[in-house]
């Protein structure tokens, strides 16, 4: 390799890590910008009971998809942690359902938020061949009303979740 063509190499390595730094920190400013305009609109989430009774619905491991604005699947909350993906377990309570999530914070869904349970193509950006994933309908307190995503590792877990429904 001749000197000319090594110097232009690494001028175009250099242009490209600066454009790729760039874009990186364009979609951060996105995601934050994201956050701070849903943040009132979300408000806090409902606090964890201090006592449940008896699961009415057993464990069911899987993967936390997201939380979307309703109506529009595809409109992601950035607010806290409720825009990651996390590994979880779902269990469904007389009281409500609690979404255990490794790595995050737990989510407490109260019975009287709840408004629909079903299953959907896609919820968070995460689409699916299938009616794959566990849409849980439910108002915020602050009366934002959010779908929860969940898709369990085995799809037979959701018959006792719609029939509960």
């Amino acid at each position: 390799m001749n000197t000319g063509t090594l110097v232009g190499s690494l001028i175009m390595a250099a242009v490209l890590a600066v454009l790729i730094a760039f874009i990186i920190q364009a979609m951060l400013r996105g995601w934050r910008r994201r956050a701070e305009r849903q943040a009132e609109l979300i408000g806090t989430l409902p606090p964890l009971p201090d006592t449940v009774g008896s699961a009415i619905i057993p464990a069911t491991r899987g993967l936390y998809v997201g939380s979307t604005l309703v109506p529009n699947w595809n409109d992601r909350v950035a607010v806290g942690e409720l825009g990651f993906r996390h590994k979880a377990v779902l269990t469904r309570y007389p009281e409500g359902i609690m979404l255990q999530r490794s790595g995050a914070g737990p989510i407490w869904i109260p019975e009287e938020s709840i408004t629909a349970i079903r299953t959907e193509r896609g919820v968070a950006g995460k689409a699916m061949t299938h009616e794959g994933i566990l849409a849980i309908r439910w108002r915020l307190p602050s009366g934002t009303e959010i779908d929860t995503g969940f898709r369990a590792d085995n799809r037979a877990a959701y018959t006792p979740w719609l029939e509960a429904a």
